[in-house]
């Protein structure tokens, strides 16, 4: 089964925390014969978001028609502040959390995972300057800032920025093996933390 991975994009998203999984699972897929991930980005609207620094990516899909992820990644960067406090994107994720086999955050991606109540009751982490920004909207949540992630089963957290390219490559080996994480990690010239 081809796993469809949809990874959330927003105005100011941290790139390195959008950009480092795309390449771990689109690297994955390609070494698998295109038989593992469908790797694809989503965005509440159609058109372009423009990240921090300025980078316009045009997103392959919107809530309204994205495929049903099996895999949800959700980055940070400071338009989290933002999104925070947006009805429909945090119902949105509550609700393809819920469905997905497996859940990633990055960043603070975790603070919108901790305000859909995804992280009830789990351990995370986050940027190492906002674990008091995670713990204040997610007080049911244990946090913990020595960790380059967790993987709690079906939820994953990461801690900042590069970060997310370790638990992807994590979230590769529990998927399709140590040596499909390995591979991945060969091809991108990434030494795993």
């Amino acid at each position: 089964m081809r796993r469809h991975v949809a990874i959330l994009v927003f105005d100011q998203v941290e790139i390195l925390d959008f950009a480092g999984p795309h390449e771990v699972f689109g690297v994955a897929d390609e070494l698998g014969g295109g038989r593992e991930f469908n790797v694809f980005t989503v965005a509440t609207r159609p058109g372009p978001v423009t990240t921090r620094h300025g980078l316009q990516v045009h997103p392959t899909h919107t809530f309204a028609d994205c495929p049903p992820p099996h895999v949800l990644v959700i980055p940070g960067g400071y338009g989290t502040r933002t999104l925070v406090r947006d009805a429909a994107t945090i119902g949105w994720i509550r609700n393809q959390a819920a469905a997905a086999e497996l859940t990633l955050s990055v960043c603070t991606g975790a603070v919108l995972l901790g305000r859909a109540g995804v992280l009830d009751g789990l351990r995370a982490t986050t940027h190492h300057e906002c674990l008091d920004l995670l713990r204040k909207l997610a007080p049911r949540t244990t946090v913990v800032g020595s960790e380059r992630f967790v993987d709690n089963g079906r939820i994953l957290t990461a801690a900042g920025v590069s970060a997310g390219i370790d638990a992807s490559l994590h979230v590769v080996g529990r998927l399709l093996g140590p040596a499909a994480a390995e591979a991945t990690a060969r091809y991108m010239e990434y030494r795993r933390a």
